[in-house]
């Protein structure tokens, strides 16, 4: 399975923004998906995971009320909606899956996207 992320970009503090992550190339439909993002010098953050029926979504602390994931299996796409954005918000953004439990508890996911670069200025 291939993930390609997209949809980042430059906003400004308080804005929303929708990134995408469309799979191909595997059965995406039994994937639990999620989101990560890495800030400079920091280590890789887990952001929010929903399992492949789209349902029991989970959020970090840092992002829960403001940031949404939803995913459409016809289109393979999972997406992950950033609200009320602040400047340490600022990170590459990446979208990973797995086959065999949830994002929000594997060790290390099985499927990574390439990542897209989120900047939040203030």
């Amino acid at each position: 399975v291939q993930l390609q992320a997209s949809g980042g970009g430059l906003v400004q503090a308080g804005d929303s923004l929708r990134l995408s992550c469309q799979a191909s190339g595997g059965t995406f439909s039994i994937l639990s998906t999620g989101w990560f993002r890495q800030a400079p010098g920091k280590e890789r953050e887990f952001l929010a995971s929903s399992s492949w029926r789209g349902d029991s979504p989970r959020y970090a602390d840092s992002v829960n009320g403001r940031f949404a994931i939803s995913r459409d299996n016809a289109k393979n796409t999972v997406y992950l909606q950033l609200s009320s954005l602040k400047p340490e918000d600022t990170a590459v953004y990446y979208c990973a899956a797995d086959p065999r439990q949830s994002i929000a508890t594997v060790p290390a996911p099985y499927y990574w996207g390439q990542g897209t670069l989120v900047t939040v200025s203030s």
